[in-house]
């Protein structure tokens, strides 16, 4: 026993010296740069919150925003830990994200860790060179201004349903949680525009033959539980004991069959329905393709198109919630906003596509929203050769980064958002500063240069879509609830701001309340 005992201990002190000499070696590869030094990466979700030298925190970036940018005095800064053993350069500065976004053969993107989003089929996100090229080839025509119009027009149809219908005869509608509202309108909207199946607000029953729930609940469960198809093996997630966990993996099951389905249409069809969803789009610019070695098989359209779908629903629905929740915080503006709106749509029509570029408050609305709470926090990619990144200190001075092959970096957008190089007064809630003149280099929320997010013009037509139909109609107001009677402003807007991240950040719960105008 003893002599176990002595080999277990022998064993662990073995592992912790190797741990330690690759931890030695990552610094030192890096020249020992400044930056943050822990056990345990951010990378190590186990520890939600930054524990120092121990765990850096799952949300850390989120929290600290450009603070150890401060702390280090430099706007890139190295991030080391032993749990996995790796050297990051976090970065902060507009002009080395720029660089690094503009050459992708010279900093690509590190496609092992998007391999959890080839669940249906290898997409425009995990590949890279010439493959990623073939993807965007068939995929960017589908966001066409004919998609666009289709976009504005379907959603300002859901969201005037949800007013004359769902809460016709109310003056005031309380939402427990805001995201129980801006999640259904977000797959309403990529159901309609994204795969053709128009969704009402009115519940579902009809069932199609061969499936287990209508498209609308499958849609729903799959997007709503995609961490279980990333957490959990296939075989549990057929016989789990857990209704939960089955009930998902028949949403998915029922989901795949869906869309099996509707390619088969689309393919087969005599004479093809004239449309401009992003399903129907795709899949006729595949058949239109005639160079065979482009084309896209049956899964990777699948996988395009699941892409569009967490895209689509989840970083709009959170997008607009916490718009909602900075409306209700800031009145003020949120009369700035309805006064706008009602010089651009006056009387009660409803407003047109065209009158989208008129809506400046609006848009700019959005983009603070977007500044202050980015869909992502981290965009990762690596250095494929030898180079140096250029950066300043907090004093304005030059610093250079040595930035050897295979080194991995982070761009850091809270870091970028809330840089007051950029951006005055950041921490403050100011729509009016994307009415001029901004650093169009310094934001960040859809990634930038040729990989930048096809989806961003679908996700903004949408948002103000949203925004102008609603706020034109309804004033958004914080549920007063007595356990919170004497919170300042400063507790209040934190309480309902709190955040958590899973595929994108969201808010953690805030209730608000509707009132008609």
């Amino acid at each position: 026993m003893h002599s176990l005992l002595v080999l277990f201990v022998s064993l662990l002190a073995l592992g912790a010296l190797k741990k330690y000499v690759d931890f030695r070696a990552a610094v030192d590869k890096i020249h020992n740069y400044p930056g943050l030094r822990f056990i345990f990466g951010v990378q190590s979700f186990i520890f939600g919150k930054r524990i120092p030298y121990f765990a850096a925190g799952g949300l850390s970036l989120w929290n600290t925003k450009h603070q150890d940018f401060v702390d280090h005095d430099a706007d890139i800064i190295s991030s080391v830990n032993i749990f996995p053993t790796c050297a990051t350069y976090m970065i902060a500065d507009a002009q080395a994200i720029k660089e690094i976004t503009t050459n992708r053969a010279r900093f690509p993107k590190p496609l092992q860790q998007y391999k959890i989003l080839t669940f249906f089929g290898s997409n425009i996100v995990v590949t890279e060179a010439d493959e990623w090229k073939r993807h965007r080839k068939i995929s960017a025509p589908s966001f066409s201004e004919r998609n666009n119009r289709l976009v504005w027009d379907e959603t300002i149809n859901i969201v005037k349903e949800l007013s004359d219908d769902v809460w016709r005869g109310k003056n005031e509608v309380t939402m427990d949680n805001i995201v129980d509202l801006t999640v259904p309108i977000a797959l309403f909207v990529i159901g309609v525009a994204g795969f053709g199946r128009r969704m009402s607000w009115v519940e579902d029953f009809t069932v199609p033959v061969g499936h287990s729930m209508p498209f609308k609940d499958a849609l729903h469960l799959v997007s709503n539980h995609l961490w279980m198809k990333v957490l959990l093996p296939a075989w549990f997630l057929r016989s789990a004991p857990i209704p939960r966990v089955r009930k998902f993996h028949t949403a998915y099951e029922d989901l795949e069959k869906y869309m099996i389905e509707m390619i088969q249409a689309r393919k087969t069809a005599e004479k093809k329905e004239e449309r401009y969803d992003l399903f129907s789009s795709l899949l006729d610019a595949n058949e239109e393709e005639t160079d065979g070695n482009t084309k896209l098989s049956d899964s990777e359209l699948m996988g395009n198109i699941f892409i569009y779908l967490i895209a689509g629903k989840v970083t709009t629905a959170h997008t607009l919630a916490f718009t909602f929740i900075l409306l209700a915080l800031y009145q003020d503006e949120q009369e700035k906003l309805y006064q706008h709106i009602k010089s651009v749509v006056p009387d009660d029509r409803l407003p047109a596509y065209e009158e989208m570029g008129k809506l400046t408050y609006c848009y700019a609305m959005l983009l603070e929203t977007l500044r202050m709470f980015p869909p992502v926090n981290l965009i990762p990619k690596q250095a494929a050769e030898d180079t140096t990144l250029h950066t300043s200190n907090m004093a304005g001075e030059p610093v250079a980064v040595p930035c050897p092959a295979g080194t991995a970096l982070a761009i850091h957008t809270p870091g970028l958002h809330y840089n007051p190089r950029y951006w005055e007064d950041p921490f403050a809630f100011k729509p009016a500063r994307f009415l001029g003149d901004w650093p169009r280099d310094a934001f960040l929320p859809f990634s930038a240069g040729p990989r930048s997010c096809l989806g961003r013009r679908f996700s903004e037509t949408e948002a103000v879509a949203v925004l102008t139909y609603i706020v034109a109609r309804w004033r958004i107001d914080v549920k007063e609830e007595p356990q919170f009677a004497g919170e300042t402003f400063e507790q209040r807007k934190a309480r309902l701001l709190d955040s958590k991240s899973a595929i994108t950040l969201y808010p953690v719960r805030a209730p608000l309340v509707f009132k008609r105008r």
